[in-house]
């Protein structure tokens, strides 16, 4: 049977659409599978045992603030039960669906939760305070019915997103964390400031502890770490 010139040029175009679409659907179940990045730490959770008996384990759930600490400040972890789970550039609804196996699995007694600053500089897209103010009690409330104490800490200051100029965090930020301490105090969470310990007067992070205004350095961690540490002290009791 002889094909027209049409007919052939209908079945090529046939052939390299669902060629593409097959190819777009492999490529999207994939991210989609792994949109949460739950391959990150998924050996080393494998390794993590179970708490030992009077063991106070605490996991760390954020973004690269959380991922660059453990980097950058080894010696804040070592030798405590402490399991940093930060992932850079992740967003709340991110860490929600990672709070199985990043979280829960490992059986802390306390949360650290740090979350919202990707979320404002729109990582996964555009910026929604109640949305994301939403994900951070669901994660919070998770943790609650399943025996987990839980410190909310606040977004740490930014009025800049080098790698996303024009967003004007800074006013942003501060709602945010307004919005993360009344839910931490209508429902009795801890609500840890680490804002107002790195704020300048621009309502950035000092310059002495954000190269980049955003992340902090040696010195930035070395000023949040007594905080982090009496918050954990006092949620123990």
């Amino acid at each position: 049977m002889k094909l027209s010139l049409g007919k052939l040029v209908f079945f090529a175009a046939l052939a390299t659409s669902t060629m593409h679409d097959s190819f777009g659907q492999a490529k999207i179940n994939d991210n989609w599978s792994d949109w949460a990045n739950f391959k990150k730490y998924a050996e080393q959770n494998k390794a993590v045992p179970a708490p030992k008996k009077g063991e106070r384990r605490v996991v760390f759930l954020g973004n690269s603030i959380f991922e660059g600490w453990l980097r950058l400040r080894p010696e804040f972890f070592a030798g405590k039960p402490y399991y940093d789970r930060g992932i850079s550039g992740q967003t709340t609804p991110q860490m929600l669906l990672r709070f199985y196996e990043d979280v829960l699995a490992l059986q802390p007694e306390i949360l650290v939760l740090k979350a919202g600053i990707n979320d404002i500089a729109q990582n996964s897209g555009p910026y929604n305070q109640h949305q994301t103010l939403n994900n951070i009690k669901a994660i919070a409330q998770l943790a609650r019915f399943n025996k987990i104490k839980v410190i909310l800490c606040s977004v740490l200051p930014a009025n800049e997103f080098r790698w996303r100029p024009g967003l004007e965090p800074a006013d942003k930020v501060i709602a945010l964390n307004k919005a993360i301490r009344e839910f931490a105090e209508q429902e009795g969470y801890y609500f840890l400031d680490l804002y107002a310990a790195v704020v300048d007067d621009k309502k950035g992070m000092k310059a002495a502890y954000a190269d980049d205004g955003v992340h902090p350095t040696v010195e930035g961690y070395k000023v949040l770490e007594p905080l982090v540490e009496a918050a954990i002290s006092s949620v123990k009791k």
